[in-house]
């Protein structure tokens, strides 16, 4: 049975010492080695950004895709390889900027992929402007008088969406962290995993201390339900967002692939496509 000693590779994370995303790499393997994978079992598909390289830091079949578009990616390669465990990561700028539309739409099909998105509410890479996790006010090299636009609650968007799987976590919180990738890799569906992970290098605002000072779980909220829709919405209000823990389940919703009419039990990777020469011959007359 594989450990998550064997999700490791030999390449060193090039991340700034203190990043959160070394934090959410090693939850990635903690969880997957947890939930009974092994490395050939499980791909990783990323976007662009400083979280856009952890694809190619863990053991295991690994995509770097371009920028907002690791969801298409992800949700192809587990429609042609329903065996396979597909997990998608990305930033916020990733996810909630130019990969926003498709983001939202692999909510509402609620494809069988884990989501995992590296919250740092800045760009990183770029060097430090503003993404839509920025709050109002926030002050970067794009925004020298503060930004004016309002933050995006992703939280709250996802639960608007009709997502079945919506948790959130803090980096640091390990233990936590590994627990709900747990949870959404063995969730039927679309799972989204939002983690604070502080950017210590351009953010002097959203800082480790400042989450520990205002976040709160949702396991210390007596009476909470995270089947209850209505219930995490109006938390997620009062709480600003600023809450860690599992928000929302639905076991009931079926998965797209549970409801796509004659899709094979055996995965299409194991198909031959192959056109015989009549065939393809057939098809090109099409065209001539």
């Amino acid at each position: 049975m594989a450990t998550f000693k064997d999700f490791r590779n030999n390449v060193k994370p090039n991340w700034c010492p203190g990043c959160g995303d070394f934090s959410v790499q090693a939850a990635i393997q903690r969880a997957s080695a947890n939930v009974g994978l092994d490395p050939e079992q499980l791909a990783v598909v990323s976007g662009i950004g400083c979280s856009g390289r952890i694809s190619g830091y863990i053991n295991s079949y690994g995509f770097h895709g371009i920028h907002g578009r690791s969801l298409p990616i992800a949700q192809g390669l587990k429609m042609a390889n329903k065996d396979l465990t597909v997990i998608a990561s990305g930033g916020d700028g990733d996810g909630f900027a130019i990969g926003l539309g498709h983001t939202i739409h692999a909510i509402r099909r609620n494809v069988d992929v884990t989501y995992i998105v590296m919250d740092n509410q800045i760009y990183g890479l770029t060097k430090g402007q503003t993404s839509p996790r920025s709050s109002a006010g926030f002050k970067t090299k794009s925004t020298p008088q503060g930004s004016i636009e309002q933050a995006l609650d992703p939280m709250e968007m996802a639960l608007s969406a009709g997502a079945t799987f919506v948790a959130q976590s803090f980096s640091s919180d390990l233990k936590e962290l590994t627990a709900l990738i747990e949870a959404g890799l063995n969730h039927k569906g679309f799972s989204l995993i939002n983690v604070f992970s502080p950017c210590v290098t351009y953010n002097k605002i959203n800082t480790y201390e400042w989450f520990k000072e205002n976040l709160t779980k949702l396991a210390d909220i007596g009476g909470y339900d995270p089947s209850n829709r209505e219930q995490a919405m109006n938390t997620l209000m009062e709480k600003d967002g600023l809450v860690t823990g599992l928000i929302y389940q639905n076991k009931e919703q079926p998965s797209y692939q549970d409801l796509v009419s004659g899709y094979s039990e055996e995965p299409l990777s194991t198909h031959d496509l192959r056109l015989d020469e009549s065939k393809f011959d057939e098809l090109v007359k099409e065209f001539m």
